[in-house]
């Protein structure tokens, strides 16, 4: 794979005729995983400052879903879950599709422990949460886990960056496939390691290669990155930092004197491997905090305002019909679409 490699801020989306009469009109119900759905593109990040019981049940009360992070022992991540199933439980009985509940595991150590006990405290897609999905440990796992797993339960591996990485998760039993290496906000494997692929690149590739549904995984800072990512192949978008100190997010709130905050870290930081005992080596992620911004409804709401804003300069009634071409801009172009008069 060589040659010039796109990202969310090269490219600008290009409007088609349309004759959408209400935005509001627009549906947003999109593939998570081969056997489940939800009714808009967004999925909390599994990460121990971004997904718990409280964020999962806020999500899926929106229409999205969250990941249950694993930073956790095995009986307290089976605890978020069982929190998570039992408020749902209206949900199942009211919908004629099964809620998807989701739960992040490794790749080795107690994975298939793991896997065995949130399934049996309700969970029904597992995501393989590993920062190099194209790994022998993740082909194990994929195989494992089908093996020993009810088929009711879905797997979501990754991260991959490329097709070939793409085809090979779905031959080794995928039912989605999370993509994108080095994107996220806090992330740091590209200028620790020297390795990933811009995110546009990345979709565009994989969606390619396979049929399962692609779930773009960081970079994305506001709804236009989500348009764009799912315009290029995704189906759904994993959001951290733009979850991140929510009220529903976990962490206590934080007082300054400029105002409140909270926690957000890396996956890979090392705080992240301090707080939880592991070894603090191979840090590819930071640390901060993040300003506390109130209920997680009013982020997921405005960037749902805005997604559906761009189906409609699509003409797009629904996720399916919604494929824009785009053109790549110029430092004078990205400066263009931002506010310049402030």
């Amino acid at each position: 794979m060589r040659g010039q490699a796109l990202t969310y801020d090269d490219i600008t989306l290009i409007p088609r005729y349309s004759e959408i009469e209400s935005r509001q009109k627009i549906d947003l119900t999109t593939q998570l995983t081969t056997n489940y759905s939800i009714g808009v593109p967004l999925i909390a990040s599994p990460m121990d400052t971004v997904c718990d019981s409280e964020m999962a049940i806020a999500m899926a009360e929106l229409g999205g879903v969250g990941c249950i992070h694993r930073f956790n022992t095995i009986t307290e991540q089976m605890n978020e879950v069982m929190l998570v199933t039992k408020k749902l439980h209206t949900f199942f009985l009211m919908q004629s599709q099964v809620i998807p509940v989701m739960a992040a595991i490794g790749a080795n150590g107690d994975y298939l422990e793991r896997a065995h006990a949130l399934v049996s405290a309700g969970a029904n897609v597992i995501l393989i949460d590993v920062a190099h999905g194209h790994h022998k440990f993740v082909k194990e796992a994929i195989n494992t886990l089908k093996y020993q797993l009810p088929s009711h339960v879905d797997i979501i591996a990754g991260n991959v960056a490329t097709a070939h990485a793409a085809a090979d998760l779905v031959e080794w039993g995928a039912d989605a496939i999370r993509v994108g290496i080095g994107g996220g906000s806090l992330c740091t494997t590209r200028i620790k390691t020297g390795f990933g692929v811009p995110n546009v690149m990345s979709l565009e590739r994989c969606a390619s290669e396979v049929t399962v549904p692609i779930i773009a995984c960081g970079g994305i800072r506001n709804s236009g990155d989500i348009a764009k990512a799912l315009a290029v192949g995704a189906s759904s978008v994993i959001l951290g930092s733009l979850l991140a100190g929510t009220k529903e997010a976990p962490g206590a709130i934080i007082e300054k004197s400029n105002g409140l905050y909270k926690r957000y870290r890396g996956a890979a930081s090392l705080e992240t491997k301090t707080v939880h005992g592991q070894a603090t080596r191979n840090v590819e992620g930071e640390s901060t905090i993040v300003p506390f911004k109130g209920s997680v409804k009013f982020v997921v709401e405005g960037l749902l305002d805005g997604l559906r804003s761009a189906l409609s300069y699509a003409g797009a009634n629904n996720l399916t019909e919604f494929n824009p071409d785009y053109v790549q801009v110029t430092n004078a172009g990205m400066n263009e679409a931002r506010p310049h008069l402030l």
